[in-house]
């Protein structure tokens, strides 16, 4: 029994662009503006926080469903910052209930935009059961 997907392919990307672009904008926003590190440099936040999101942009844009796949391991940076931010820091606990906000918005469009993108291009990962039988 196929399972029907619950938005179409373009509002998991769209969910997924909402959240990226806003991780990309917030953190050095956050970072240097809103609440400046006192142990950090604005240049080594720059890097620390938002060079890695520069690195799928590309492949974002394209809409490359494996781009969206990976970019999510980069998401995680944010996820454990957002959470160990929310549990020391609780003077800066709204920046980062938004940074999990947009890191949560970002892994959840994507892995679904890669999986039913993946889908509607033939993509695949497993093994075919016929390669399968052939070994």
């Amino acid at each position: 029994m196929a399972k029907v997907q619950k938005y179409s392919t373009q509002t998991y990307r769209k969910i997924a662009l909402i959240g990226y672009f806003s991780l990309l904008v917030y953190m050095p926003l956050w970072l240097i503006v809103l609440a400046p590190s006192q142990s950090l440099s604005p240049t080594l936040s720059l890097i620390m926080f938002t060079l890695p999101l520069v690195f799928p942009l590309k492949g974002i844009l394209q809409g490359k469903p494996y781009t969206y796949a990976w970019a999510n391991f980069i998401v995680m940076i944010y996820f454990l910052h957002s959470l160990t931010t929310l549990w020391v820091a609780p003077e800066e606990r709204i920046f980062a209930a938004l940074e999990l906000l947009f890191a949560s918005l970002m892994f959840y469009g994507g892995t679904y935009y890669a999986k039913y993108r993946g889908q509607e291009l033939g993509l695949s990962i497993r093994e075919k059961k016929a390669d399968k039988n052939e070994k």
